[in-house]
Order: C-alpha cells, then structure tokens, then sequence
C-alpha cells in the first residue's frame, strides 16, 4: 500500500511521539507498505517552523533527513495535484491539508491523518 503521512503524522512519527497510536505505528512500519512523505509537508514544516510554531519540533532541513533515513518516499507535487485541488469539496480550508488530499486521490495513495474534517474526503483516507 502506498501510504502519504500528513504533516502531524510524519512528525510523530520520526519524533516517537506518544501521540502516534500503535494502529499508525503498525501501518508504518508493514513490509506491504511503501511510506511516502510529500513536498508539501515539507514545505509547511519550514515556514511554521520559521515562525517559531511549538508543533514544528524539528526544522524543514532536519525532517527531510529524518524521512529520508526512514525510507521515506518524498512526493513532488505535479501540475496534476494542484489542479485537483480546484475540485474538493470546500471541507478545509488549509491549503497544505488540501493539496495532500489532492495528492492522495490522484496517485492513488491512502493518506493518513489524525484530522477528521480531511477524512471526510474520501473512504480511502485512514484516521488515526
């Protein structure tokens, strides 16, 4: 299974949180599958961590090596992924959620959550 983490998940995921449940851990880490970071959540993790946001523990620079030594995947994003946008339902309004959403349903890839207003997108999302 081609599995896409949102921003928060990537996060506890190489930061051993807690916060991520035993059900997140076991999908991660199954043979079956293949673990993709996207260029988006990259991106979101620079420009909150600049500001100082206490939910970006990590800099942008120091995650792209965490993900990269986990065998992480990382996902541009494509002309295709932006345009898909244009066509989701109006259920979030942050445009870094939004376009791993688009990246989701058009590669396909299950995205993984703890966000319930994205899981509304599509049964193909898992929350955790």
């Amino acid at each position: 299974m081609n599995l896409l983490l949102d921003t928060h998940i990537a996060l506890w995921a190489i930061t051993d949180s807690p916060r991520l449940s035993s059900k997140a851990r076991d999908l991660i880490a199954s043979p079956r599958s293949t673990v993709w970071i996207s260029a988006a959540t990259v991106w979101e993790i620079a420009i909150k961590h600049s500001l100082g946001r206490g939910d970006m523990p990590v800099s942008s620079q120091d995650a792209l090596r965490y993900f990269r030594e986990s065998g992480y995947g990382v996902l541009p994003i494509e002309p295709e992924h932006a345009v898909a946008v244009e066509d989701l339902p109006e259920y979030h309004a942050d445009p870094f959620d939004r376009i791993l959403v688009a990246q989701a349903l058009t590669e396909p890839m299950r995205l993984m959550t703890h966000d319930a207003i994205l899981a509304r997108y599509s049964s193909t999302i898992i929350e955790i």
